[in-house]
């Protein structure tokens, strides 16, 4: 019996430290990303990277790539019809688009690797008219997106001047479309 009640303690300090050891590796990559992210965060207009480039296709099959807006605003949207407030977003930034579009402002909406019939079956009451575009993961690793929605606004030059976390109002993507419109 003084066996079992070693061995059960043994077992019991094993089982410890592996739960220790995860909950520091999950601590330790929490932390990395949240440091990588300021720093990125942080950079300006003047030293902000590049958009990383890429070539997607909207639901009918038009290929758009980014370099095909140069000279324009891109706001880049990452996006999924299972998130909420990804949906939320979409009539705000089909009423903004509307305004912008004439003032050198684009709207690039990317579905996060969702089937075609899903994301139609979502945008057939929508009436939105900027491209929805369809990317299998490679677009989404590129840009290291990891949460929903995300937002990118590219200036005319191609530089990436600020990125968005979480849901935007309707005032904040006006906004943000100020900043990057073509002047």
């Amino acid at each position: 019996m003084a066996k079992t009640k070693e061995h059960k303690a043994k077992n019991r300090k094993i089982l410890r430290g592996v739960i220790a050891f995860i909950l520091l590796v999950a601590v330790g990559y929490v932390l990395y990303n949240e440091i990588f992210t300021k720093q990125q965060a942080t950079q300006t207009a003047a030293d902000g990277p590049k958009a990383p480039p890429f070539s997607l296709s909207d639901l009918d099959g038009v290929e758009h790539k980014l370099a095909d807006y140069k000279g324009k605003g891109v706001l880049i949207n990452f996006w999924a019809t299972y998130c909420p407030p990804c949906k939320k977003e979409m009539p705000y930034l089909e009423s903004a688009y509307k305004d912008y579009k004439d003032q050198g402002v684009e709207v690039l909406a990317i579905d996060a690797g969702e089937p075609m019939l899903i994301v139609n079956q979502f945008l057939a009451d929508k009436n939105v008219s900027f491209p929805i575009l369809l990317d299998d993961g490679d677009v989404l690793d590129s840009y290291q997106i990891i949460n929903l929605p995300k937002t990118f606004l590219v200036n005319k030059d191609g530089v990436i001047i600020d990125k968005i976390d979480g849901e935007m109002t309707e005032k904040d993507i006006r906004k943000y479309m100020e900043r990057i419109k073509a002047k």
